[in-house]
Parts: structure tokens; sequence; C-alpha cells
């Protein structure tokens, strides 16, 4: 951990970042983002959600598909063709997956920012965006995974819901965390160290930077 005095090297503008961090933490999640997320997931039925989870990452395999082929995965490529063309015929689009009860593998998405880390980009600047969270220099090269069909076929409304739907799974499942972050002496540190180290892992980059409190939150946060 870098001492109070002592800037961390992705966080550059670290003053803005806990001024949006506090705005985030404070008064947006707790009275927008959290309890929106809440009712999404606890109202609307398993099949549903499940089905539409399944039909907005079948949007995704196309830009994983090109992704792992840039990163030598070629097997990893296939089952990623494989699940898109199956799920997308068979499985009515995506929203039935087909895939997975055929013993097709279903791996975590890879996005082209991944990809850069993978080949020991750098994650550059870190910022803390109001009402979206965290994000990197590199992490914003992920909008040419938008330019792969299906995902060129939405348009920014559609774009927009996807990414809410998908925010609204992911905020739920830190619920248990929500201590964690509560506990820390700095949850702005923490919220970082973890979304970075996050970063490394989908960049299949070896770290063991992170302490037991980081790990017990990346468990969630993974």
């Amino acid at each position: 951990k870098e001492s109070e005095n002592e800037q961390h090297p992705n966080d550059p503008f670290e003053g803005v970042n806990r001024v949006m961090f506090d705005l985030n933490y404070d008064y947006i999640d707790p009275h927008l983002v959290r309890p929106v997320s809440i009712a999404y997931v606890e109202t609307v039925p398993v099949p549903v959600r499940g089905g539409i989870g399944n039909f907005l990452a079948n949007l995704d395999e196309p830009a994983s598909i090109v992704n792992n082929l840039l990163m030598g995965k070629g097997e990893r490529a296939a089952d990623h063709f494989n699940r898109f063309w199956i799920n997308s015929t068979l499985g009515l689009l995506g929203f039935i997956d087909v895939a997975s009860a055929a013993g097709i593998s279903k791996h975590d998405e890879r996005q082209f920012g991944d990809m850069l880390g993978y080949h020991g980009v750098g994650h550059g600047p870190y910022f803390m965006v109001p009402g979206y969270g965290p994000i990197t220099a590199r992490k914003t090269t992920s909008f040419i995974d938008g330019k792969y069909v299906p995902l060129s076929l939405l348009n920014f409304w559609a774009s927009a819901g996807k990414w809410a739907l998908e925010g609204m799974e992911k905020r739920y499942v830190l619920i248990p965390q929500e201590g964690t972050l509560e506990a820390s002496p700095d949850p702005y540190a923490l919220t970082r160290d973890v979304y970075l180290q996050h970063q490394d892992f989908r960049a299949e980059i070896e770290t063991d930077d992170y302490d037991e409190e980081e790990e017990d939150f990346l468990d969630v946060y993974l």
C-alpha cells in the first residue's frame, strides 16, 4: 500500500476522483443505483432475468471471439463462436442457453482493453465517473467491441439499456460486501485497488499485491 503522502501511479487525479467517489458513494448509489438494482432483481422473476441475461451476454460473444484470438486463446475463441451461433439460432437469439446444455464451456467475456492488458499495455490514468463508477484509460478502448455485429446494430438507447440491466445485476451481487467497504479505513482506495486488480484478472495478469481484505472483496467482485 502507498503511504498517505504517496500518489498511486495510476491515480494522478486522485483529488477530483475522491470528490466523484463521495458523490457516488453518499448520494447516487444509496438513493438511486442500489434501490433500483434491488427492485429489479427482487421483483422480476428469475426465469425472465435469466433469459435477459443470456440474451445480453450473447451480444458480447463476437467481440470475445476476436479478442481471444488476439490473445492467442484459440480454443476459448472457438467456444465463444460455437456458443454464439448455437444460442443465436437454437437458443432463440440467446434467450435460452442451449450451448451450456450441450456442454460448451461458458467463459467470461474478453474486451479489447483486456486484450491490450494481456499484451502488456498498462492501465493508464484511473477515473471515477459520476453515476458510473471507476474506469481506466485502457478500459475506455473497449468501445471498439461495439463495432462488431450484433453490438454495432444497437442504437444509443438499446446500448444504454444493456449497460443498465447488466449494471443492476452486478450491483446487486456486491450487496454482501458493503460491510467490507464501510469498515475500510479508506473506502476510496479499497475500491480503486480492487478495480485495478479486477482489470488485471480480466487481462490474465498475475498479481500478488492485494491483501486479505481486498481478496475477500474480489471474491464477490469477480
